[in-house]
């Protein structure tokens, strides 16, 4: 049994922010988020994506390799913005995690194609997954990312709720969301996927 720790929430807990598939973004530019396509045939378009977004093809690798896991790879948890011509241009993923034997999610990779970076893509496509997993009842979203930027969906410190990553990273940049403040939330030791190399 996973131990169960409440705390108090950020600030801003989590709101859905909108209606799932919804066009986001901002007045000058909204973003098509969708779901993958579930037949596979965005599957090349994904890790072209993942390629260009990164300095090393180690994203590309994890998602082809999460793909492959039925443990970790939930439909519908993997989504694409695309630009105005259909064109996938930004590629965002949650896969299945845990915390003290307790089901969480993790946020990774986020990846926008270069041209089309610092327009709202990442953001949206955030919106979009934690919309799609607050709409399937998780409670839990980890990530470990940029600490500027994520509190702005409603992450906070994971030490918050007693929970540890499997490595050593800073305390600030290993973040956690409860995407429903009024349920407990677990804490202890992350386990991520095995792509992940914990």
């Amino acid at each position: 049994m996973a131990e169960m720790i409440s705390t108090q929430g950020p600030d801003q807990p989590y709101r859905p922010s909108g209606p799932a598939g919804a066009v986001r973004g901002s007045a000058a530019f909204a973003w098509a988020v969708r779901p993958e396509a579930p037949d596979g045939s965005e599957i090349t378009a994904v890790r072209r994506v993942n390629l260009a977004a990164f300095p090393t093809p180690n994203e590309a690798d994890l998602v082809d390799a999460l793909r492959q896991d039925p443990g970790a790879w939930t439909p519908g948890f993997s989504v694409v913005a695309t630009a105005p011509d259909g064109e996938v241009v930004g590629h965002a993923l949650l896969t299945r995690c845990h915390v003290s034997g307790a089901q969480a999610l993790a946020l990774a990779p986020v990846a926008v194609l270069p041209a089309w970076q610092r327009r709202g893509a990442g953001t949206a496509m955030i919106h979009a997954l934690l919309d799609a997993a607050h709409a399937a009842g998780e409670q839990l979203v980890l990530v470990l990312g940029h600490p500027a930027y994520y509190p702005r969906f409603g992450f906070v410190p994971a030490s918050g709720y007693g929970i540890k990553p499997p490595f050593e990273v800073p305390d600030e940049a290993m973040l956690a969301l409860a995407l429903d403040p009024g349920r407990p939330v677990p804490g202890g030791a992350i386990r991520y996927a095995p792509a992940f190399g914990d």
